[in-house]
């Protein structure tokens, strides 16, 4: 059976980092033009490349989205997805909301996922309480989720992260649902078919 990508979306601060790191599936490893860090393994942590190969890659579609961040170039490799997906696993993309459309529209199989705290009140808290960003960046975050949040509705399914281990398990089910709909279980509907 064919796998499926799965993109877990929501505002900073609404603990996507957490859940995709606890979720037992394959990671999507994004290209990057950025210089690799003395820790970091091609090919695990992400693909590197040159300016010129992203360029090509991203005219020749070989990217299902790409964003320049601080000078640098970052995208989802097609090939690497597909591969995944054709080895049966399912595949999480951690990434935010106008990527997530991006690749809804040239890969519309996709399962968008929007996690979300249970409240605004709540995102204000955890943005405050974690310390990396100061007054003015957790007003900049709240002012984009509340754009986001607009977009929700291009979303196959919230989940509200308000326990981990409850947003976990909703992830996990809308995962076996989707892998139950009938464009998913072509070779179940044959064998049915063919066993009489």
């Amino acid at each position: 059976m064919k796998g499926m990508l799965v993109i877990i979306s929501g505002p900073s601060g609404s603990g996507k980092g957490t859940v995709v790191k606890n979720l037992n599936y394959s990671l999507s490893i994004s290209v990057t033009t950025r210089k690799k860090r003395p820790t970091e393994q091609h090919g695990v942590d992400y693909f590197f490349c040159t300016e010129e190969e992203f360029v090509y890659m991203r005219e020749n579609n070989e990217l299902l989205e790409h964003a320049a961040y601080v000078g640098q170039y970052y995208g989802t490799p097609r090939k690497y997805v597909e591969d995944q997906i054709d080895q049966g696993k399912v595949v999480v993309l951690e990434i935010e909301v106008n990527g997530a459309l991006q690749v809804k529209e040239k890969f519309p199989e996709a399962v968008l996922i929007f996690l979300v705290p249970p409240t605004i009140h709540e995102l204000a808290r955890r943005l405050a309480f974690r310390n990396t960003e100061d007054s003015l960046e957790v007003e900049d975050r709240m002012q984009r989720a509340l754009l986001e949040v607009q977009l929700i509705d291009r979303y196959d399914y919230l989940v509200i992260n308000d326990e981990l281990d409850v947003a976990m398990t909703e992830i996990e089910t809308i995962v076996t649902a989707e892998f139950l709909k009938p464009h998913r279980s072509k070779m179940r509907i044959e064998r049915f078919t063919l066993e009489r």
